[in-house]
């Protein structure tokens, strides 16, 4: 009886009868979890949720009547405490980052191995969130690129190496441990931060620091 309590309830969503029988085999095998029902739709997903409050929905991305993300959006606004994880063929940015704002606690795609399949959903059953290895190198890509295009877009009057030495300002370095670390002068330190002064349109290093901070850089 104790050792029930312990077992996770997956609910599975998937149009594909075929998909859902080999999934349901791999979960069968595993002493921890249980099937807790199976859906062929989106809507049929919200149903069952609510009457077998499973401890996770594996969810397919795309299905006739209504797709995942709806499905997810849908049964997490009255069943908060369910995790869903999202399983599908697609890894597009667009897929991705609509099924996070959908409040999936991860992504693993169909292709996944076995054990990646099994290790997804202890994970996110025990309140992690976890991606695909594939999907997981694209997000930081994402996420890199965008702080680059933000900071580009912050003071976009300052050129590459004024926001480096701004950059440096905000973490308190003096103009000789800026110069150590971008391998330049301090005399051409003291040039790079009178442009910057003059350029935000400060009087000194506290305000130029103020304004960066402000703007979410450093």
């Amino acid at each position: 009886m104790e050792e029930s309590k312990t077992e996770l309830r997956v609910l599975i969503v998937d149009d594909h009868q075929l998909f859902r029988d080999g999934v349901k085999a791999l979960l069968l095998a595993a002493p921890d979890i249980e099937v807790a029902g199976e859906a062929a739709t989106g809507r049929e997903a919200i149903s069952l949720a609510g009457r077998l409050q499973p401890d996770i929905v594996l969810m397919d991305l795309q299905m006739p009547d209504m797709d995942g993300i709806q499905a997810t959006r849908q049964i997490l606004a009255t069943y908060p405490q369910i995790n869903i994880l999202m399983v599908t063929m697609f890894e597009d940015d667009q897929s991705v980052f609509a099924a996070m704002r959908a409040g999936a606690r991860g992504y693993v795609l169909k292709g996944a191995r076995h054990d990646e399949m099994l290790r997804a959903i202890r994970a996110v059953g025990s309140g992690e969130a976890i991606f695909s290895p594939s999907i997981a190198s694209r997000m930081m890509d994402f996420f890199a690129s965008s702080r680059a295009t933000t900071t580009e877009t912050i003071f976009p009057d300052l050129t590459e190496r004024e926001r480096e030495v701004l950059s440096l300002m905000t973490r308190g370095q003096s103009n000789t441990e800026i110069a150590d670390a971008l391998t330049i002068s301090v005399k051409t330190v003291r040039n790079h931060v009178s442009n910057i002064f003059s350029k935000l349109q400060v009087a000194d290093r506290a305000q130029a620091v103020l304004r960066a901070r402000d703007a979410g850089l450093g």
